[in-house]
C-alpha cells in the first residue's frame, strides 16, 4: 500500500474514533388502499401515463374538499401498534405550507402536533459477524398520516412533474435519533418492511418509491457525548429519499466521513436537506433544511379532529408478527435462529410452514420418516429450496415422506463408492487423523452425490470411519 495512503487512512480512523454519530430515521411508506386519501383516484400509479390518475381534489383545484380515506387511518393505527405505539384518541390533520413544484395546491395536508401515534419501540434480533444473535430495540417517536406529493422527473436542464402520485396515502414513520452506526439502521429497515409486508397494508416495494428513506445525520464529540449530556448537536443534515437500504447505509457512512471532515477544520456542518447521488455513492447539497416554523402549520380548516372510541380502535388487531414467529419457531420445534429468520422473512412462506406443520400433526405416526425433529427437517428442506413451496401441501408431504424416508442400501455399492472416494482424497483422510474430524463431512457428502442420496447419511459416515481408522 503507498504511504501515503496508510497514513490517511489511520488519519480518517482516528479522526472517526473522535466522534459519536447520531443518527435517526424518517420512513415514507405509500398504503395500498384503492383510492387515495382525501379522493376517489385510484392508488395504482405506478407506470400509468403521466398526469393521467388526477381529480380536482388531488390538483388542488378551487372549491373541492378533501374527505378522509377511512381505510387509511385504520391501517396507519394498526402500523402503529404494531410498533408499540401509544395511540392518540384524538388526532388531526394539519397543512405543511411550502412551495415546490411536486405540491399542487402549495401546501400538504399532513399530521403536525396531534398524529395519530406517538411513543412506540421495535425489538428484532440480528445475527452478527461472529454469528451470536443480538436484540435491538429501536425507539419510536411518531407515526402520522399524510398525503404524497407528486414526482419530479429531471432530464437534463429540465425538470417535469408527474401528479399521478399526488394524494396517494403516505404513512411517515420517525425514530428517535438512537443509531450509532450505519449497519444497525439497515437492519431496522429491513425488519419494518418485513412487519409492514405482514400487515399486508403496503407493498414496500423501494423500486417503484412506495417505501423511502430519509437519514438523519450528526456528530457529537466524544468527550462531550461520554459526559451523558442528552443534548444533540446543533445541527443536523437530512438525507432525503433514498430508495434502498443498501443506499441509506452508504449515504450514512459518506455523511459521518464527510462531516467529521468538516469538524476537524474547526467549522459546523450546515443544517441542510442532500440528496445522495447513487453512482458516486456521495451525498450533495440541494436545499437550507427547514424548521418546523418554516412550514408555518394549522389545523386542515376543511377536517375536523378525529375522535377514535376504545371499541373502534379494539377492532383494529395485528397478525403474529416476524418476530414473534421467529421465538415461536425456535421453542416449539427446535429450529436454529438462523432457519426461523429465512423462514419468516416471507409471511406466505412462513404462512406454508405453518400449514405443513398442522397437517403432519395427525399424520406423523403414519410417515415412514427417519428424523429426530421432523419440523427443522421440513425448516431446511424449505429454507435450501430442496422442497418447492409452490406444491399444494399434501403433496409437499408426499415428497418430504420420499426425501426423509428410510434408505434402502445396496451394501456392495456403498462399499465400492467409498473406496473410490477415500482413494481420491488421500488429503482429506490426512487432515482427519490430524485431528480435523469435520472434514468426515466433505467424505459424506462425496460419497451421498455419487449415490445420489440412495443412502443412509449415518450408515455411511460410521462406515467412513471404520475404513479410514482401519
Amino acid at each position: 500500500m503507498n504511504a501515503f495512503v496508510h497514513i490517511r487512512i489511520l488519519r480518517e480512523i482516528q479522526f472517526m474514533n473522535k466522534y459519536q454519530p447520531i443518527i435517526g430515521l424518517e420512513i415514507h411508506v405509500e398504503l395500498k388502499t384503492k383510492s387515495k386519501m382525501f379522493c376517489g383516484c385510484p392508488c395504482d400509479w405506478f407506470g400509468k401515463p403521466p398526469n393521467s390518475n388526477n381529480c380536482p381534489v388531488c390538483l388542488g383545484l378551487p372549491g373541492t374538499l378533501p374527505v378522509p380515506n377511512k381505510k387509511a387511518v385504520e391501517w396507519t393505527i394498526k402500523i402503529a401498534k404494531a410498533l408499540n405505539c401509544k395511540i392518540n384518541t384524538i388526532s388531526k390533520f394539519d397543512r405543511k405550507n411550502y412551495f415546490y413544484p411536486d405540491l399542487p395546491k402549495a401546501y400538504q395536508i399532513s399530521q403536525y402536533d396531534q398524529p395519530i401515534a406517538i411513543k412506540g419501540s421495535l425489538k428484532f434480533k440480528i445475527q452478527n459477524s461472529e454469528f451470536k444473535v443480538e436484540e435491538k430495540e429501536i425507539a419510536i417517536t411518531r407515526v402520522h398520516l399524510e398525503e404524497d406529493t407528486g414526482k419530479l422527473i429531471h432530464q437534463g436542464n429540465e425538470s417535469l412533474v408527474d401528479f399521478n402520485r399526488a394524494g396517494v396515502p403516505l404513512v411517515e414513520i420517525v425514530t428517535e435519533p438512537v443509531f450509532r452506526i450505519s449497519d444497525d439502521a439497515k437492519h431496522f429497515l429491513e425488519e419494518l418492511q418485513t412487519i409492514l409486508r405482514y400487515l399486508d397494508v403496503a407493498d414496500c416495494d423501494m423500486e417503484k418509491g412506495s417505501m423511502r428513506v430519509e437519514p438523519n445525520v450528526s456528530l457529537m464529540k466524544l468527550e462531550t457525548w461520554n459526559m451523558k449530556q442528552e443534548k444533540l448537536p446543533n445541527y443536523k443534515v437530512e438525507i432525503k429519499n433514498i430508495n434502498s437500504f443498501r443506499y441509506a447505509k452508504y449515504a450514512i457512512d459518506y455523511e459521518i466521513k464527510r462531516q467529521t471532515e468538516i469538524l476537524e477544520t474547526g467549522e459546523t456542518p450546515v443544517q441542510e436537506t442532500r440528496g445522495f447521488n447513487e453512482n458516486k455513492n456521495v451525498t450533495f447539497s440541494q436545499r437550507t433544511k427547514e424548521e418546523a416554523h418554516d412550514y408555518r402549520y394549522f389545523p386542515e380548516p376543511d377536517i375536523p379532529p378525529m375522535v377514535f372510541k376504545e371499541s373502534f380502535l379494539a377492532k383494529i388487531t395485528v397478525p403474529e408478527l416476524p418476530g414473534s414467529k421467529v421465538e415461536r419457531y425456535m421453542r416449539d420445534y427446535g429450529l436454529k435462529y438462523q432457519d426461523a429468520f429465512i423462514l419468516t422473512r416471507d409471511k406466505n412462506i412462513a404462512e406454508y410452514f405453518d400449514v405443513i406443520n398442522s397437517k403432519l400433526k395427525s399424520q406423523k405416526s403414519k410417515l415412514q420418516v427417519k428424523s429426530q425433529n421432523l419440523e427443522n427437517s421440513i425448516a431446511t428442506l424449505i429454507v435450501n429450496k430442496k422442497i418447492s413451496t409452490d406444491l399444494i401441501p399434501d403433496k409437499f408431504i408426499k415428497q418430504l415422506s420420499s426425501l426423509l424416508s428410510p434408505k434402502e442400501t445396496d451394501e456392495t455399492q456403498l462399499k465400492k463408492t467409498i473406496d473410490i472416494i477415500l482413494d481420491q482424497n488421500q488429503k482429506a483422510i490426512g487432515e482427519y487423523k490430524k485431528g480435523k474430524t469435520n472434514v468426515i463431512m466433505f467424505l459424506v457428502g462425496s460419497v451421498m452425490r455419487e449415490l445420489k442420496g440412495q443412502a443412509d447419511a449415518t450408515v455411511v459416515r460410521n462406515k467412513i470411519e471404520k475404513e479410514i481408522k482401519s
